[in-house]
């Protein structure tokens, strides 16, 4: 089912001309329909109604250029109706956007002040046409109240939205502070590995040469002292090779303590997906399948991957996640709902592409691309016999 989120989504993918188009195309429908009824005895609907229709709705077509200006054509042209007697229920769509647009492309004390004239002019607009008897004015009050309801909806979604790109910059920050302090560090413990290896080399294997040249020199003349040298040298060349394992093993010190990911614990990924806001559905055929070690680490790898991808890119509701097993291989297939989108360009998206990689490691097919229709789809085929275990 289209949600109402959805549904905004796609809008505001479409060219602001297209979008504008659009939005003039729905409200002129209504506004029509409600300008071509006549109450008996009446003419309402005559070359002045559709005048101000034709005027409002040009002028809505700029609404997101000049805002204020369009509210003040499409306002005048709704108490034009009301003065000229055509009182509608729909009649104020056009000054109803015109409101919303205001609010939401402006600021909050453009919306204050907006709010104050709107309310003010209508409740004149209101005391001037009084109760006719076919289509009675509402009361001044009540008419005073309405134009402050689209406002407060836009400036309800321009908070939102403001709040979302304040949220997207926090984490845009963090994520570089992230990386900056990230390379400090690699860059600190080059520096201390450099310095280690350097004492090692200048220090020991300096000391070995000596030693090497001693008992080389004495090798004729003083055998006890070359063998006494070269014993030197062996015991130097183990201290050697034990530091230089020691400080080595620091560069892999995260890849060798930390577990590798399984398959069972995609029940906690999928939980903080939909933590976001995602629903994931997830299916194991057979359910609990054990699979070799580096094939369900690259197979969490390539659902995590394409789920990050789905929160951060997509904007999809809902993803479908599914695991198939055979007795040769691992099918993976990731499809979510988002709306339509082209497929990467070559040569970026590095998520992608370590994706691939790890799919190629182990043998494996990778295939992604968008759905006609909308949404995306990541499928890959592992091969799980003849795996590394």
């Amino acid at each position: 089912m289209m949600t109402f989120d959805r549904l905004a989504a796609r809008v505001r993918a479409l060219p602001p001309l297209v979008a504008d188009l659009l939005v003039v195309a729905v409200v002129g429908l209504f506004t029509a329909s409600d300008a071509a009824v006549n109450d008996p005895g009446y003419r309402q609907d005559d070359a002045l109604t559709w005048a101000l229709l034709a005027v409002s709705l040009v002028a809505l077509a700029f609404r997101r250029r000049r805002p204020v200006t369009v509210l003040c054509v499409t306002g005048a042209a709704c108490a034009g109706w009301a003065l000229h007697g055509h009182i509608g229920e729909l009649l104020n769509l056009p000054v109803i956007v015109a409101l919303y647009t205001v609010a939401v492309l402006g600021d909050r004390r453009r919306t204050l002040w907006t709010g104050l004239a709107a309310a003010t002019v209508s409740g004149v607009v209101a005391l001037i046409v009084g109760r006719d008897v076919v289509n009675p004015q509402g009361l001044p009050v009540l008419e005073m109240v309405w134009p402050l309801v689209p406002l407060l909806l836009g400036e309800a979604v321009r908070t939102r939205r403001e709040l979302l790109a304040e949220y997207a910059a926090r984490a845009a920050r963090a994520e570089e502070e992230r990386e900056r302090e990230a390379d400090r560090r690699v860059r600190q413990e080059r520096v201390r590995v450099a310095r280690e290896i350097h004492d090692i080399l200048a220090h020991t294997v300096s000391a070995m040469t000596v030693q090497a040249g001693v008992a080389l020199d004495a090798l004729d003349t003083a055998p006890e002292v070359s063998r006494r040298a070269m014993t030197q040298v062996r015991a130097s060349g183990k201290e050697a090779v034990r530091e230089l394992r020691a400080t080595l093993s620091v560069l892999r010190a995260t890849e060798s303590t930390a577990p590798a990911p399984r398959l069972d614990q995609l029940a906690e990924l999928v939980a903080g997906v939909e933590a976001g806001g995602v629903r994931v559905v997830l299916r194991r055929a057979p359910a609990g399948a054990a699979y070799p070690a580096v094939v369900g680490t690259t197979a969490y790898r390539i659902v995590q991957e394409a789920l990050t991808n789905v929160v951060k890119h997509s904007g999809a509701g809902r993803v479908a996640v599914s695991l198939t097993g055979g007795d040769t291989h691992l099918d993976i297939e990731i499809v979510d709902d988002g709306p339509p989108r082209s497929e990467p360009a070559a040569g970026k998206g590095f998520g992608l592409i370590g994706m691939r990689e790890r799919v190629l490691a182990v043998g494996g097919t990778l295939a992604y691309g968008p759905v006609p229709g909308g949404g995306f789809r990541v499928h890959a085929e592992l091969p799980t016999e003849g795996a590394a275990p």
